[in-house]
């Protein structure tokens, strides 16, 4: 038997859905989704306190090989506990939050079947409610719950809604009100990554005068056969930039599999993805949102904080990795009454406020084709808002590796540590506020720049992000780092060689 506290993820479950990768067993198999579809029912009657035969739950998923043996085994544990299920078919995770608040839906909750980016063979499981998606502690106590279950293997019966339909209205209204102009003669190339993405290109774009013409793997195919479904990848973002300029496009959109990420794609082929993604996302706002606070992960660049802070006049708090920390901080910003209207991590994890603090690659898009239909009436592309954020000479990423028999043990020492070291160490500074593992500065024979070291979310790993200003600060900097790294045992340095 399975241990289904493994399945974890944060705020999600994800798991080995499919059997065909040496050394990786299947552990979300049948048993452990009627166990989760059932505790899920009870944690959420408990939470609503409405009784489970009144509750109707919206069940989607996104291109995953996976997706149609996982979604009968949800809908048999919520069948089980008494509650009606509806089988929205391929959707993405925001229209799977949407069926929770919209007219004529308002489901009582919401289950998406995906794994993100992650390989073909794996899948997971995103829970909503009209208040949002579900955090750690909820899905603790999710599957603290299913492990005292015995599930019946029953039959389920499922109605069907027209969700994405009614999702793909609400986004062309919206770009609709932010353009004020028609779509027509824009050429945009949407990337959808063979995830659920590509009803972005003929249900929102198309319809509203747009050509989609250069369009590329709008298709759904869980054996993701073109690039990984991740704005993050460098294969996926040169795919896009290649389309772009191939087909004379005035725009390109790429999503992640299940489209609560995105990034975008100047006419000039030029990348719009991580610090100037969170760039671009606050630059649409801002004249809505004056002085307003823009919550991000711990690992956007100083030049980043410059353009918010000074050229858009906004407020900057760099917070945690994990998109759920970052939008949690800003919601409760929100609550004690600070204009907190964007959480967005580099990863392209974008919520506004406006937006019901929903993590919604779709809205952003709409956001971005929006203002881009506006600036092509001047004569301007869409980089054309974020000009004047500058970038770092050089930028690098280095993982540690920790023993996995003491892991956290280690990565602890070693952050406790290096909070003295560099307060005896010359040309390093400590960043204030930091809230997420060691961030220092650097001033080092006219090299300038940063450096984080923190915990990984999820493995026994030591990340290593820098940034420096000048060419050569990296190699300058490294060697200090290794040098301290040095008095732990159970770090392997050799990432870093």
């Amino acid at each position: 038997m399975n241990d289904i506290m493994k399945l974890q993820n944060g705020s999600d479950i994800r798991g080995i859905a499919l059997p065909g990768v040496p050394g990786e067993d299947v552990n979300m198999d049948e048993e452990s989704i009627i166990k989760i579809g059932e505790a899920f029912i009870f944690w959420l009657s408990l939470k609503t306190g409405k009784a489970v035969f009144d509750m109707n739950i919206c069940v989607g998923h996104d291109s995953r090989l996976s997706a149609e043996p996982i979604k009968e085994s949800i809908m048999k544990g919520i069948n089980a506990m008494g509650s009606r299920c509806t089988d929205a078919g391929l959707c993405s995770t925001p229209a799977m939050f949407m069926s929770t608040v919209m007219p004529f839906f308002e489901f009582d909750g919401a289950v998406m079947i995906t794994a993100s980016h992650l390989p073909w063979n794996r899948n997971g499981l995103k829970f909503f409610t009209p208040e949002g998606g579900l955090d750690k502690e909820d899905i603790t106590k999710i599957l603290t719950r299913a492990k005292t279950i015995h599930p019946v293997f029953n039959t389920y019966e499922a109605d069907q809604t027209n969700l994405m339909e009614m999702y793909a209205a609400h986004l062309r209204q919206l770009i609709s009100m932010k353009a004020k102009t028609s779509l027509k003669g824009m050429k945009i190339v949407v990337d959808a990554g063979n995830g659920a993405g590509g009803f972005f290109a003929h249900q929102v774009l198309e319809p509203l005068g747009a050509d989609v013409s250069g369009s590329q793997f709008l298709k759904p195919d869980g054996h993701f056969p073109n690039h990984a479904p991740n704005p993050e990848n460098p294969e996926a973002m040169a795919s896009i930039c290649s389309r772009v300029k191939e087909t004379g496009a005035d725009l390109g959109i790429i999503f992640d599999t299940d489209v609560d990420r995105s990034a975008a794609v100047a006419g000039t082929g030029q990348p719009i993805a991580r610090n100037e993604i969170v760039a671009l996302a606050a630059a649409l706002e801002a004249e809505n949102h004056p002085g307003g606070t823009v919550v991000t992960d711990s690992i956007t660049s100083n030049e980043l904080h410059d353009f918010l802070e000074k050229d858009l006049g906004l407020k900057h708090l760099r917070f945690r990795r994990g998109y759920r920390n970052v939008i949690n901080k800003s919601i409760e910003l929100a609550a004690a009454g600070e204009d907190a209207f964007l959480a967005i991590e580099t990863s392209g994890h974008a919520a506004y406020a406006d937006n019901y603090h929903l993590d919604d690659g779709a809205y952003l898009a709409c956001l971005i084709v929006a203002a881009a239909a506006r600036l092509k009436q001047e004569g301007k592309g869409i980089e054309s808002l974020i000009s004047a954020l500058k970038s770092p000479a050089e930028a690098r990423e280095i993982r540690f590796n920790l023993d996995p028999a003491n892991f956290a043990e280690i990565g602890t020492a070693a952050l406790d540590g290096m909070t003295d070291w560099v307060e005896i160490t010359d040309g390093l500074s400590l960043e204030q506020p930091n809230y997420e593992g060691v961030r220092v500065n650097f001033d080092l024979d006219g090299a300038n720049g940063w450096f984080l070291l923190r915990k990984s979310l999820h493995d026994p790993v030591l990340p290593l992000n820098i940034e420096s200003e000048q060419e050569g600060g990296i190699d300058l900097v490294v060697p200090m780092i290794l040098d301290y790294l040095k008095q732990f045992d159970g770090i392997d340095l050799s990432a870093a060689e």
